[in-house]
């Protein structure tokens, strides 16, 4: 259930009903402040609430509703319609992902292999405009016979990175005995696609203040998604970004998952947090990265997940979706041409029609 106050609403007049709320009835109540109004949720069991009650509580109360989604906070009921922005401390400054706000590109490659390699291709991607450098330290493999990650020494590898550019840095989460040493090095929390559903874990990243990377499940309809981000507000953490990573269906012949972009109009109408899409995992072939890419910024993305390596062919993991430096490079100027006609590119690379032309030739993009 939700409560809406009229514009206005003194303060101390917000605390004593939410005080009177939640003694009267024994639930949390939660304050959400939004642009014009503020919402104060009731989580708990609130079946038997009489609506008209609270409306009496108060002659500053404007509406109630009760929310009817499983996923509560997650709604975007709970928000009265309006969007959140999850907002990320770096060392070169803020940045901000949400549907109000540019478009982040976060971009690297799937394993961090060594610093020099780890340390370039962050220079590189920063050059090309990426906010985050994404790494894998610690990576869940199908085989056991595959690489799994250097571990806790990667995560110094790249702390490294992350010195020698600013960029804010994105790895991935597999066990909750990694949490600390992952919560120093990392600016976001990946939740990765096989543990969106290890409750435990969720609740264990709901209860520290990173920021979460939550990937949907391979198999995951969208309501197990957002109850799956549900499980991390309810634990105290707000800053949750949902992440389309490709979903597997019967052919699989072609590309690696099916990239599910219809997910972009339903979830803005779901719910209030900010959503990435990763063209990379959603294809598995570089060559289909680019074309996705643009096709998500047209449909509303907030933000980008792009696999980098200098070597593709010599990656110890996920090669065959990885952009090379210089591919990157040239997508970026292609994503700028979408993201400027959709008013949400904050630093073009190019600035002519000319060139915008240019970029487009066949015989460029080959």
């Amino acid at each position: 259930m939700i409560i809406i106050l009229k514009s206005g609403t003194p303060v101390e007049e917000i605390t004593r009903i939410s005080q009177e709320l939640s003694d009267t009835w024994k639930v949390t109540v939660e304050k959400s402040v939004g642009t014009h109004k503020v919402v104060l949720g009731l989580i708990g069991d609130t079946t038997s609430i009489d609506k008209l009650q609270v409306q009496e509580f108060s002659p500053w109360i404007e509406q109630v509703l009760r929310v009817q989604q499983p996923f509560k906070r997650v709604s975007r009921e709970f928000r009265h319609g309006e969007a959140s922005e999850v907002v990320v401390p770096t060392p070169n400054g803020d940045v901000y992902f949400g549907e109000h706000h540019p478009i982040v590109v976060v971009a690297g490659p799937c394993s961090v292999e060594n610093e020099a390699m780890i340390v370039e291709t962050a220079k590189r991607v920063k050059a090309a405009g990426a906010k985050f450098l994404r790494g894998g330290a610690y990576k869940p493999r199908t085989s056991p016979y595959a690489f799994q990650g250097y571990g806790e020494s990667a995560l110094d590898l790249l702390a490294a990175a992350r010195e020698a550019t600013g960029l804010g840095i994105v790895t991935e989460l597999m066990d909750a005995a990694d949490l600390s040493a992952v919560a120093r090095t990392a600016d976001i929390i990946q939740i990765g696609a096989r543990n969106m559903h290890n409750f435990s874990l969720l609740k264990k990243v709901g209860a520290q203040d990173k920021p979460v990377l939550l990937k949907r499940g391979m198999s995951a309809t969208i309501d197990e998604w957002l109850m799956a981000a549900e499980y991390i507000l309810a634990s105290g953490n707000p800053n949750v970004i949902l992440c389309e990573r490709g979903i597997r269906t019967f052919d699989g012949k072609y590309a690696r998952n099916t990239l599910d972009l219809s997910v972009l109009p339903v979830l803005r109408s779901l719910t209030h947090l900010p959503i990435m899409i990763d063209p990379s995992h959603g294809t598995g072939r570089s060559e289909y990265v680019p074309s996705m890419a643009m096709a998500a910024i047209a449909a509303g993305t907030d933000a980008l997940m792009i696999e980098v390596h200098p070597n593709p062919a010599k990656a110890l993991s996920d090669g065959p979706q990885s952009l090379t430096p210089d591919k990157f490079d040239r997508l970026v100027q292609e994503m700028s041409i979408i993201g400027k006609v959709v008013d949400r590119w904050s630093t073009p690379t190019f600035n002519s029609i000319n060139d915008s032309r240019i970029l487009f030739t066949p015989e460029l993009s080959k």
